[in-house]
């Protein structure tokens, strides 16, 4: 084929797009584009080698097979390059209902959930971690000053952005008191669907939530174990459906 002339831009999104593919994103294609890597690699020019190495240092992937809405490469470009300088950043943010407001934060990590990208930052006016959608943020320049770095909140900052980001989605919410030990819960719930905390060696409390009840309920029935849940009144009326129910199944069809 002939040589192919690319931008700054469009070099740093195919060697960003190869990278990505080479650890699985696409089934099928990794050998062919790790060898399609090696060669562009060969070629990029020391400054763009060091912006791509930059996006991916600050990028935590979290495989997912969700669409998602497209991200502006020079934005997270910005972002990753903020991450990286340990420099604060100012920009303007529209939520899920279209509202705008002006943030403040210290920007950490750059991480993949599904196709969507969120940064996760303190955000400096609130005093707390956040975590933004990257196509809802239009940066603001010049960036800085820079800042002492923080301890991350997790020390796993892929599951910590998973649960942020499942758990804004839900509409309703339970504390459950589970009678199992803490490790065996939180393996069989995944790092999506809430947080276990022990409280001691046979049981621990975990905090969950899903978009229905029905949906609720079928979680905790999927923990295989004895539990106590005191709310809210939605979950406890579908429970108690649920049980009269199944009792009513196992007295129809017990032998006569």
């Amino acid at each position: 084929m002939p040589p192919l002339l690319l931008d700054d831009e469009e070099a740093v999104a195919v060697t960003v797009g190869l990278r990505t593919a080479t650890g699985g994103a696409v089934a099928g294609i990794e050998e062919a584009s790790l060898r399609a890597l090696a060669k562009l690699e060969q070629v990029l020019p020391s400054r763009l080698r060091r912006r791509v190495n930059t996006l991916q240092a600050y990028t935590v992937p979290v495989p997912r097979g969700d669409a998602g809405p497209g991200v502006d490469p020079a934005v997270l470009t910005t972002l990753s390059a903020v991450c990286r300088d340990r420099e604060r950043l100012r920009f303007d943010y529209h939520d899920h209902t279209g509202a705008a407001t002006l943030r403040t934060v210290e920007p950490y990590r750059l991480v993949i959930w599904g196709r969507r990208w969120y940064l996760l930052a303190w955000d400096v006016e609130r005093s707390d971690w956040r975590t933004f959608r990257v196509d809802r943020i239009r940066p603001r320049t010049p960036t800085g000053p820079r800042f002492t770095p923080r301890d991350l909140p997790d020390d796993d900052v892929a599951a910590y952005v998973s649960r942020r980001v499942s758990a804004a989605a839900w509409r309703y919410r339970a504390q459950v008191t589970v009678h199992a030990p803490a490790e065996i819960i939180a393996d069989r719930i995944g790092p999506a669907a809430g947080t276990v905390e022990r409280l001691d060696e046979h049981t621990c409390v975990l905090r969950t939530g899903a978009d229905t009840i029905e949906t609720l309920a079928v979680h905790l029935g999927l923990l295989d174990a004895d539990f106590d849940v005191t709310g809210p009144p939605e979950l406890l009326t579908h429970l108690r459906r649920l049980a009269h129910r199944y009792l009513r199944t196992i007295t129809s069809s017990a032998p006569q």
